[in-house]
């Protein structure tokens, strides 16, 4: 079965490892694996990522329906204020909709991002990277000329050379990251073999460092850190395609950059232009002509109103409380 990573049973071991409570949920080609939130006041309530979908991509039929409503009666059961879900595409959302008798209404933030850019890289390499923006590609050759070597690694000072990284990165551009004991549990808990670590070495140096998943048919950018030193070395550009080129190797037909936020979608959240801007132009630059990904967004199953509406309520005073201080 062709699973994406976060509805496989790896991603739910390494959710219990953290000391979250998940809620495995798998019949035939139906995947709903769910992981269990708990919110102060409120309760619990059940998060299924990148979910409900099916396996073999067909359109939503009544063993689909089915499910939906066994997956819903299991939520109920577990004491459940709601079931948030991610569906693949509009269609199963609106079988879903269709499907329960409880209220569906849009989540009040998006769990995952909306849009991901997926590359199709079955080419070759030329074709690949005749592909890519001149600048991307120039930079692949920049970092090549200066020197710059890439390696998968599970050393142990290479890991922390990462954890370094990624809390550098995030303090440099203003995002939260996990906690180091988060990151570490990937190395402890996942398969080597599907969770890898590649580094990029300059002069000696780690100055750029990625966590990638290699799942199904696709292999995944998750999480990754550059230094400020050395920026002109362009050590990213030549991780990534390096990257792209052992997911070749070894038979992987898709490589997903995760995340981006496409012009349009900049257009409508003008507040998130600093975080998104760059981030996009360096992941399309791989493959232009490539449209991203989008999914419709989380949607909340509400299968408690009241501790919906407290929720609610709660949220919505958080968001006064930081206005007026």
């Amino acid at each position: 079965m062709n699973k994406e990573f976060l509805q496989s049973s790896e991603w739910l071991r390494l959710q219990e490892a953290t000391g979250k409570s998940v809620v495995p949920f798998e019949e035939g080609d139906f995947l709903a694996n769910g992981i269990v939130h708990t919110l102060p006041l409120v309760g619990k309530y059940l998060y299924i990522p990148r979910g409900p979908r099916q396996s073999n991509h067909q359109s939503p039929n009544s063993t689909f329906q089915k499910n939906i409503q066994k997956l819903v009666e299991e939520a109920k059961e577990k004491k459940m204020k709601w079931v948030r879900i991610e569906p693949e595409t509009e269609e199963i959302l609106e079988a879903i909709k269709t499907t329960v008798s409880e209220r569906v209404v849009s989540a009040p933030h998006d769990m995952q991002p909306r849009e991901i850019f997926k590359i199709d890289i079955s080419k070759s390499e030329g074709e690949l990277l005749a592909g890519m923006k001149p600048k991307t590609r120039y930079n692949i050759r920049l970092a090549e000329k200066r020197g710059v070597s890439v390696y998968e690694t599970r050393e142990a000072k290479h890991i922390e050379a990462f954890l370094g990284l990624i809390t550098a990165t995030s303090g440099r551009k203003g995002i939260t990251s996990h906690p180091k004991s988060y990151y570490e549990k990937f190395f402890q808990v996942l398969p080597r073999e599907m969770c890898r670590l590649f580094v990029a070495e300059y002069q000696g140096e780690i100055i750029a460092a990625n966590l990638v998943m290699f799942s199904g048919d696709t292999v995944t950018y998750l999480h990754g850190g550059t230094a400020d030193r050395h920026r002109d070395a362009m050590a990213p550009y030549l991780l990534q395609w390096e990257q792209i080129k052992v997911a070749k190797e070894e038979g992987y037909h898709r490589y997903d950059f995760g995340g981006i936020q496409s012009h349009s979608e900049i257009k409508k959240q003008k507040s998130k232009i600093n975080s998104w801007g760059g981030i996009t132009k360096f992941k399309t630059g791989f493959s232009p002509s490539t449209p991203p990904i989008v999914f419709p967004g989380s949607y909340d199953i509400i299968l408690d109103s009241r501790g919906y509406l407290l929720y609610d309520g709660l949220r919505h005073l958080q968001k006064l409380k930081r206005l007026v201080s």
